[in-house]
C-alpha cells in the first residue's frame, strides 16, 4: 500500500465531491449565511487580537519607561456615630398611664 504526500489525498475529484457534500448538506441558503459568521467572527478575532496587544504594549511601556503607572489609594468610609439610645420611661405618673 502506497500512501501519497497529504496535497494528493484529495485531488481536484476529491474537492468538488467535498463541495457537493457540503452544499447538499447545508443547502444553497445556508451557506452564504456561514461564510458571513465566520467572516465577522475572524473580523472580531483580530480585533481581540489588536486591542489585546494594545494593552501589552502600554503596560510594558510605563514599566521600561521609568515611569510608574498612578497608584490609587483607596480611603476606608468614615464610621458612623452610633445611633443615639432611647429613652426609656420610668415607670412614675409622668408617663401618663394610671394604675
Amino acid at each position: 500500500m502506497h500512501f501519497g504526500p497529504p496535497s494528493e489525498i484529495f485531488g481536484m475529484d476529491g474537492i468538488i465531491v467535498l463541495v457537493v457534500v457540503v452544499v447538499v448538506l447545508f443547502g444553497s441558503t445556508q451557506i452564504p449565511k456561514l461564510a458571513r459568521s465566520l467572516g465577522s467572527a475572524q473580523k472580531e478575532f483580530k480585533k481581540g487580537l489588536d486591542e489585546g496587544g494594545k494593552d501589552d504594549d502600554a503596560t510594558k511601556g510605563a514599566t521600561k519607561g521609568g515611569t510608574a503607572a498612578p497608584t490609587v489609594v483607596v480611603t476606608p468610609p468614615a464610621q458612623a456615630a452610633p445611633p443615639a439610645q432611647p429613652v426609656q420611661p420610668s415607670g412614675d405618673a409622668s408617663t401618663g398611664t394610671t394604675s
